[in-house]
């Protein structure tokens, strides 16, 4: 009975459109309540899930990217990459791929992409003939790759609740992140040649190209500073997290003069804000985890799931499809926390490596944010362009056909995943 009112308490708020949080702390704490589990317990694991040393490199890497932003960094690498690529059949699809890649890198977030990135580029494609649907959809799913490269918030999430180092999780996503960029590319080419999608007129001179580079030179170091200072083992993810934040004041005010006191406080209220509603749903998902494993839910639902399939890949391409279809109504750290705890037993009955399916779990949730009805980073492409999200969903169906191919592909071969970190000495 504990079991069923925890699970029909929590979907009545979602399907009732109560926010995620709310929904995980309300259906707990009725549970606790109901059945006298202690209260006292509330408020242990309200705090207990947040004060977590690995997540305050959540704040501080978001802080970094609203500062990189404010100096005009997304606009920079945009430039040199018009340059580089602009003119030739897809060169515009071209660039707003490698940008999201390289910003994405640095936000660690998909809609913060997708709207930092689309301010830049979209007007630019629809001046020159490409179909907005299609623009938006583009830039929607090149911004899923935030979540997959390094620094990524979801890795930083995943770690925490499974303990696997997050050092090892960042580094384990370089490749798998490049693959499903280049992907992305390859979509966008194929689709621009198709219909004769053109970029500027105009091919960037040399000199041109290297002014460009020289502008946007200090975003193009900004990961490798944070992933060789980790890599080297100068610096934890969580004071990575704080370097990258005085290297984004560094450049914000010394390089690019573009950081005003205005702006500085816009900026860090953006940060605490974004900050603010990751943090309240890792507090509450904390307590939802604990009833569900007080309750034997989590015991419960493990069981079933071990028994659906003795073969582990089988096992693998099930849970990916769920999660492919959560990804379509829940955000990726939300899924996380209701998913990862049950997922566990689940991984150590299989003998499934945990860092290797950290990066299958997070590409997996990286689809999501662009497939309707509720993908964040299709209804922020959308608002861009002051278009219907069905249209941008539709063009976006070649792009995650791609994308679930490059799952699979990770799946199959784990040497994409686990080579690096091998190599950095991270994974043995």
């Amino acid at each position: 009975m504990n079991i069923l009112i925890l699970v029909l308490v929590f979907f009545v708020l979602m399907l009732a459109g109560a926010p995620i949080g709310t929904a995980l702390g309300i259906s707990a704490v009725a549970t606790i309540f109901a059945f006298d589990l202690g209260i006292e317990m509330v408020g242990i694991n309200f705090s207990g899930g947040i004060a977590s040393f690995p997540l305050l490199a959540v704040p501080f890497f978001i802080l970094a990217g609203v500062l990189l932003e404010r100096a005009g960094m997304a606009a920079a690498i945009a430039r040199f990459f018009e340059l580089l690529l602009g003119k030739a059949y897809g060169g515009l699809a071209m660039v707003s791929v490698f940008t999201c890649m390289f910003w994405g890198a640095l936000s660690g977030s998909g809609p913060a992409t997708t709207a930092a990135v689309g301010l830049i580029l979209l007007v630019p494609m629809i001046r020159h003939g490409y179909d907005k649907n299609f623009a938006g959809a583009l830039i929607a799913n090149a911004s899923d790759l935030s979540i997959i490269l390094p620094p990524s918030i979801a890795f930083i999430i995943y770690g925490n609740i499974t303990s696997v180092s997050v050092s090892a999780l960042f580094v384990a996503g370089i490749v798998p992140g490049i693959l499903t960029g280049m992907g992305t590319a390859l979509v966008a080419y194929l689709i621009a040649r198709k219909r004769g999608y053109r970029g500027i007129h105009h091919q960037g001179r040399l000199r041109d190209i290297l002014k460009a580079l020289k502008e946007a030179f200090w975003a193009f170091i900004s990961p490798v500073i944070i992933l060789g200072g980790i890599y080297t083992g100068k610096f934890t993810p969580t004071e990575a997290a704080v370097v990258s934040v005085f290297y984004s004041l560094f450049v914000a005010l010394f390089i690019y003069r573009s950081l005003t006191w205005q702006t500085f406080v816009e900026a860090l209220t953006d940060a605490a804000v974004t900050s603010s509603v990751i943090m309240f749903i890792v507090a509450f998902a904390g307590i939802f985890s604990w009833t569900a494993s007080v309750t034997g839910f989590i015991d419960q639902a493990a069981e079933l799931i071990i028994r659906i399939s003795p073969n582990a890949f089988v096992m693998i391409l099930l849970i990916n499809a769920l999660l492919l279809m959560l990804g379509m109504f829940i955000d990726a750290i939300s899924i996380s926390y209701l998913v990862m705890p049950v997922l566990m037993p689940v991984l150590a009955a299989f003998q499934i490596d945990p860092l290797w399916y950290g990066v299958i779990f997070i590409t997996a949730l990286a689809i999501g944010q662009a497939t309707p009805p509720v993908g964040v980073n299709l209804f922020t492409a959308a608002n861009l362009i002051r278009g219907d999200v069905d249209g941008v969903a539709k063009q976006a169906i070649p792009f995650v056909l791609m994308d679930i191919f490059i799952l699979i592909l990770l799946t199959l071969v784990p040497a994409l995943t686990l080579y690096l970190p091998k190599l950095a000495g991270l994974y043995e």
